[in-house]
């Protein structure tokens, strides 16, 4: 049988042969190392077969095709020393993966349980359980796991690494909501401060990694989700070469993420100073009741000379709903994680519809009596999904409701006077809190339903000395830059500028402007309407029941000119509809709607 030659792929210096001559070989044996250009390259034998010559020995230089050894084949009984690789996965592990798998498991809560117990036995859950919770099973994808915090100066490397773990904070991309919309659209990044791990500050390298999935999040669009919870800035990282960190970029590049991709905030326990800023950012903030947020915790309070106090003193969870800080207060960490997945839903699209409640239910939500106040989220539940209705900032500006919802699947934003508060008028408050939803639902591309009943905007001095007139104005600015479609149905009372403002500007603002039966228009609220226009006719009557009786009856009158009717007929407006329609309405609406990409403006975070 003829002699096979072996010959090098590539020329380069031979650094290694092993095998002699008279050698037994298997194919696959190694024969020779070749290295080219700082690369080491291995040779191996073609085929069964005894080495009959070696042409060239270490240190010898080679041209690519130089023989290196001359095989004469045949079969063979045993393996030469040095044969090809045996049956796969019985190779014991490389040291440098036993390696990883080491610095792996020092990354998982049970290689730290005092840490975990104590965090425990707080009734809260650690960062990797939390977003464990969040992500559909197996789709976490962690970036920045082997970082700790930069501190190499003041402690050894062996506590660093069992103590830091990934600098505090747990950052990758996940699927949420992956059942529901697959894969492609549920994907996210997921950021999660470590509060087992100096406290949840944020370190200079949790910045570094903070700001590389937000770049990530920018240019691939995708959804952040960040557990906020932590003590602000940490200074003990003396590994940097800084004076202030004044110049870190986390701020700007989060920030900058407003209107483009969705932003939520989740929080339980402590966040103060720039975990706090960074919370402060987000589209949606949602809070345990346990929660403390601030822009300073005790620390920074006392070093100001303000006093001292306890964490809980600072930004309590009914204070920062009362004060609009928090849009979704909830019980604890687990049911924060749930309205976490429901929020993002709503941007992920359509879902099948659910079957709603019976359409002639709203015929009967109205009291007959006019001046009679009702609950407007028995309206809106009556129009929406059944258990669809997300409701945002319901601590604040209470006379207006804001609400995520869908119908027939469709995800849309909503908002709605709550005349059970100031008859439905609208305050600064109120006022500022539907700006800001109409920005949240522009963004990102969310048609809008107003349900309108208002006496208009609050008015007084007391209203007065708290800038009502830029509050309630930023409605109108808001509105007139909206690109989603919005629908509005007009429930009962419409006067004046606040039914305007309520209707993104005007009547005909809106792709489709409905009233009820019980609809009721005016430039002004009636009884103020008859006070102005006829005060010369009042003032001629006596004081007493002659003057009462002639102003219910011009208020009557007024009542009858402004009905919905009369508006429809003169085109005001573009229908009056039987209430058990207004879901049909909707629907026509919406599926006749053009609606723009998401990513527009910033959204305010006030």
């Amino acid at each position: 049988m003829a002699l096979v030659e072996i010959v090098s792929p590539l020329a380069g210096s031979i650094v290694a042969v092993t095998v002699e001559v008279g050698a037994i070989v298997v194919r696959g044996a190694l024969i020779a190392v070749v290295e080219s250009m700082k690369m080491e390259h291995e040779v191996h034998a073609s085929g069964d077969g005894v080495i009959e010559a070696l042409r060239h020995d270490v240190g010898d230089v080679v041209e690519a095709g130089s023989v290196l050894a001359v095989l004469r084949p045949g079969a063979q009984s045993a393996p030469a020393p040095g044969a090809g690789p045996g049956t796969p996965g019985t190779e014991a592990l490389r040291a440098d993966l036993l390696e990883l798998r080491a610095r792996e498991a020092l990354l998982a809560d049970a290689s730290r349980p005092d840490a975990v117990a104590r965090r425990h036995a707080l009734g809260l859950r650690t960062a990797r359980e939390n977003v464990a919770d969040l992500c559909d099973a197996g789709s976490f994808v962690e970036y920045g796991a082997l970082a700790f915090a930069a501190q190499r100066a003041r402690r050894e490397l062996d506590d660093l690494i069992r103590n830091t773990p990934a600098d505090g904070m747990v950052t990758g991309i996940g699927s949420i909501n992956r059942a529901s919309f697959g894969a492609e659209r549920s994907r996210a990044v997921v950021m999660a401060y470590d509060a087992t791990v100096l406290a949840g500050t944020q370190g200079m390298r949790n910045h570094q990694k903070t700001d590389r999935l937000l770049q990530v999040a920018r240019e691939q669009r995708l959804p952040v989700v960040l557990f906020a919870e932590g003590g602000g800035g940490r200074p003990g990282d003396v590994d940097m070469p800084i004076v202030a960190g004044l110049h870190v970029t986390t701020f700007q590049t989060f920030a900058r993420l407003s209107g483009q991709v969705p932003l939520v905030g989740i929080v339980a326990g402590r966040c103060f100073a720039g975990n706090a800023a960074l919370l402060g950012c987000c589209d949606v903030v949602i809070a345990t009741r346990d929660s403390s947020i601030g822009m300073g915790g005790p620390a920074m309070v006392e070093g100001g000379g303000l006093g001292v106090f306890r964490p809980e003193e600072i930004g309590p969870s009914d204070v920062q709903s009362r004060a609009g800080v928090i849009d979704v207060l909830v019980a604890d960490e687990a049911e924060g994680v749930a309205v976490a997945r429901r929020y993002l839903a709503f941007f992920q699209g359509r879902i099948a519809a659910s079957v709603p409640a019976d359409p002639a239910t709203l015929r009967t939500l109205l009291p007959a009596n006019r001046l009679r106040a009702y609950d407007i989220r028995g309206v809106i539940d009556a129009l929406t999904d059944p258990g669809s209705v997300l409701e945002l900032r319901a601590g604040f500006g209470t006379g207006i409701v804001t609400a995520l919802a869908r119908i027939e699947g469709r995800p849309v934003g909503l908002i709605a006077n709550n005349p059970a508060h100031l008859g439905g008028a609208i305050d600064t408050d109120g006022a500022d809190k539907a700006a800001r939803f109409m920005q949240l639902c522009d963004a990102h591309a969310l048609p809008l339903v107003s349900l309108i009943d208002t006496p208009g905007f609050m008015v007084g001095p007391e209203i007065e000395s708290r800038g009502q007139v830029r509050h309630v104005s930023r409605m109108f600015v808001v509105a007139a830059q909206l690109r989603v479609p919005v629908v509005a149905i007009v429930l009962r009372k419409a006067y004046g500028l606040g039914a305007m403002a309520m209707a993104a500007g005007g009547m005909h603002a809106p792709m489709a402007t409905v009233a009820w039966p019980s609809g009721e228009f005016g430039a002004m609220g009636l009884e103020g309407a008859v006070e102005l226009g006829y005060r010369k006719e009042l003032a001629a009557q006596p004081e007493g029941a002659e003057r009462g009786v002639l102003r219910e009856r011009l208020v009557a009158a007024q009542y009858e000119k402004g009905k919905a009717i009369p508006m429809a007929a003169t085109l005001e407006i573009d229908a009056v509809i039987d209430p058990a329609d207004s879901r049909r309405w909707l629907v026509s609406a919406l599926e006749s709607a053009r609606l723009p990409e998401p990513g527009g403006r910033f959204i305010d975070p006030w």
